[in-house]
């Protein structure tokens, strides 16, 4: 009876433990998307690009195009918001963040530009990987509202 009783007791230790460092994963990956937006908003593309896993694995989809390559990504981004007035003010808005595995989150949510001239935005959909420099995003699938 002790037996059954230590091995509920160690599995469900087991279970809190898990979501206690699945809640710290979604508060590490929360705080990797805001430094994005902060970069972003101070008007600094290489800091946002620190939220990417810097490999060449790393996957950027948009606009029917497929880049491949933290790169290749960089020079997508540095060549389409290569002024503060085409980047604008970035905001997230309803950021949902989940697990999938220990070291994998996938996050969406709504991403909006304010700029003089226009208010582009759309939806994204993130893979995040735990790695040994912390969360990155290795998959963007980002889409654009008209």
């Amino acid at each position: 009876m002790k037996t059954r009783y230590l091995s509920l007791w160690l599995l469900c230790s087991v279970i809190g433990i898990n979501s206690a460092i699945a809640q710290n994963g979604i508060a590490d990956v929360r705080k990797v998307l805001m430094d994005q937006v902060k970069a972003w908003n101070d008007g600094s593309v290489e800091g946002y690009m620190k939220g990417y896993w810097n490999s060449d694995s790393t996957t950027f989809v948009s606009g029917g195009t497929v880049t491949r390559g933290y790169r290749g990504v960089l020079a997508r981004y540095k060549k389409g918001y290569d002024t503060r007035e085409k980047m604008g003010k970035l905001e997230f808005t309803e950021l949902s963040i989940r697990n999938i595995a220990s070291d994998i989150v996938i996050a969406t949510g709504g991403w909006q530009l304010t700029r003089a001239q226009d208010q582009p935005g759309g939806r994204f959909t993130l893979v995040l990987e735990r790695k040994p420099e912390g969360w990155r995003i290795v998959y963007d699938h980002t889409s654009s509202a008209k």
